[in-house]
């Protein structure tokens, strides 16, 4: 069943290049049908010459074997440049789609699988594909035609020769069985350790700086070094039994070499066999040899092959969680307003049995500014990833201007809120670049009034190369600060009707939060801003402030309201003025 699978899949790779490869099937069968005849040709040549030797002669067959022979050298050239080439065009598409299909998944995927594994699928695994469909594809048609073209008349010249020489074959195709299994299950460690190096030197690189700083050099070192002694092993011994299979495949191939000489000898002697056939049988046994001696090697690239469409397979055969509904709402940005409604709101992370919301109501007016406070674990980024549909929450709940957030285009509902999360990644391109991510031809002037407006501005300018300064991967020359409000303008730019800062401004002091605040709610256009902090003194700037615990939204009101009433509010405003102290 799985096999058939495999090769169903095999197939629907190829469905889309079946031309190129129809042409070098075709050439192949070509080239196997000269292969047959040259032999023939000589065959004739050797009975016609035993009797009557003609210079003339001679030349003239052989004029004919160099040409047919160069003929068949051309038309294999085609074959494997058509073959090969199928190769490269389905490495292209599965990359092409593996790609797109995780710019399809919701962020949980990528917290479960890891870049270092999904990298090695998308780079190793196809390469094993496409080795399966240019070389084994190749290899594979070459085999079955040469046999296909040769056994027939090898046949005709002598059956019990034939079969003689034959006679190994079986106990090849045995031990091609016996060992397939093992070679698969080997392949498919090999290619587990790879993936787990990967994971590591991805890791290390994007931590080398945390390394460093815990001078854990050497347990990396370490590591790495289990991990790659593992992977050696894991190669050696799959390098044992191929090194046992294939040259047992290519000994058992050449005994049937020895097998035609011994008999055809014998023959020739008592007359029973022509000088002409003899050769030909000879011929016809050494061609053969190749393809079958092959016949190991296309069982690697099929095994590794094998191993790479279920692992492929895993990737795009996971169906995303987040997606448009067959009925989908358009909400183009310039017709948002900017109302945010939660209606018993409710999430709980898979596998956990305590919800992360818990019946969450609120209504946020359009233009207005809403603080969200609470302790680490409250349920406040949970909400901030909810808005924007970055998590599967269930239909009813979440509303943007009274329309359902389930029922919005993804492309119109994300292109009304941005989002600027606790991460502040930056793209590993110059300031300016990152900026206008949202909008990658936006003018300078726009890039620099989002900067103005997120208070990096004048940090920029005294950059080395100002906005083109590269800012290194995930922005590791700039500052915590830096990188976010870098991001915060990034947001600005695109001018969505819906700000959510998830802490974006934790690394920037109050007094610049609270001027960046201000810059967001003051003006005509007005955006709707959702501001979760633990910086109280710039969450006491917004019209109005939610604070949450345990899932749940448990006070509500302005600063001076909530420091009247006992509850949540006071206690944390009371730890944050002795911390304050403290500084």
């Amino acid at each position: 069943m799985a096999q058939s699978r495999r090769l169903a899949k095999l197939g629907a790779y190829l469905r889309p290049h079946w031309r190129e490869a129809t042409l070098g099937i075709i050439a192949l069968l070509i080239v196997n049908g000269l292969g047959v005849y040259i032999p023939l040709l000589i065959r004739s040549a050797v009975d016609r010459l035993s009797g009557k030797f003609s210079l003339d002669q001679v030349i003239y067959l052989a004029l004919q074997i160099v040409l047919l022979s160069s003929a068949m050298w051309l038309i294999r050239m085609a074959s494997r440049i058509w073959l090969f080439g199928v190769g490269r065009q389905v490495e292209f598409d599965l990359k092409q789609r593996i790609f797109e299909h995780l710019l399809k998944l919701e962020p949980s995927y990528f917290a479960n699988n890891t870049a270092g594994d999904l990298i090695s699928r998308a780079t190793s695994d196809v390469d094993n594909i496409r080795r399966l469909l240019g070389f084994a594809v190749l290899s594979l048609a070459n085999t079955l035609f040469a046999y296909a073209l040769t056994l027939p008349v090898m046949l005709s010249l002598s059956v019990d020769l034939t079969l003689a020489s034959l006679a190994v074959y079986p106990v090849m195709f045995f031990l091609v069985h016996l060992f397939s299994d093992r070679l698969r299950m080997e392949q498919l460690d090999v290619q587990e350790r790879l993936s787990d190096i990967s994971k590591l030197i991805q890791e290390d690189v994007s931590g080398i700086a945390l390394i460093k700083i815990y001078s854990q050099e050497e347990n990396e070192r370490r590591a790495f070094a289990s991990e790659n002694r593992e992977l050696l092993q894991a190669n050696v011994k799959l390098a044992k039994s191929r090194n046992t299979l294939f040259p047992l495949i290519g000994g058992l191939a050449t005994i049937s070499s020895f097998i035609i000489i011994w008999l055809g000898a014998t023959r020739i002697a008592n007359g029973t066999l022509a000088v002409g056939d003899f050769v030909a049988l000879l011929l016809y046994v050494e061609r053969l040899v190749f393809p079958t001696a092959l016949l190991g090697f296309t069982i690697t690239a099929y095994q590794r092959g094998e191993v790479s469409i279920d692992r492929i397979e895993a990737i795009l055969t996971v169906t995303p969680k987040i997606k448009n509904v067959p009925e989908v709402i358009h909400l183009p940005r310039e017709q948002v307003r900017g109302e945010l409604r939660a209606r018993n709101l409710s999430y709980t992370y898979p596998g956990s049995t305590t919800p992360a919301l818990d019946k969450v109501n609120f209504t946020i007016s359009p233009g207005e500014t809403v603080a969200i406070v609470g302790a680490i674990g409250s349920g406040k980024s949970t909400l901030a990833n909810a808005v924007p549909r970055l998590l599967d929450i269930e239909p009813g709940q979440l509303f943007l201007d009274g329309v359902d957030i389930t029922k919005i285009d993804l492309a119109d509902l994300r292109s009304a809120i941005a989002y600027v999360p606790q991460d502040s990644f930056l793209f590993s391109t110059t300031v300016k670049n990152n900026i206008r991510y949202g909008d990658p031809v936006s003018e300078q002037q726009d890039v620099e009034y989002a900067a103005i407006m997120a208070q990096i501005h004048p940090e920029i300018i005294n950059f080395p190369q100002q906005y083109e300064t590269i800012v290194g991967e995930r922005g590791i020359t700039l500052s915590g600060g830096q990188r976010q409000r870098t991001a915060l303008a990034r947001a600005m730019l695109v001018d969505a009707p819906v700000l959510m800062l998830d802490d974006a401004l934790s690394s920037v002091d109050n007094q610049t939060a609270t001027a960046i605040l201000r810059n967001l709610s003051g003006g005509t256009q007005r955006k709707t801003v959702v501001f979760i902090t633990h910086q109280l003194s710039a969450a006491a700037a917004a019209d109005r402030i939610f604070v949450m615990d345990k899932g749940k939204i448990v006070q509500t009101g302005t600063q001076i309201e909530l420091l009247q009433q006992p509850g949540l509010y006071r206690t944390l405003w009371s730890q944050h003025q002795v911390e304050e102290l403290l500084h």
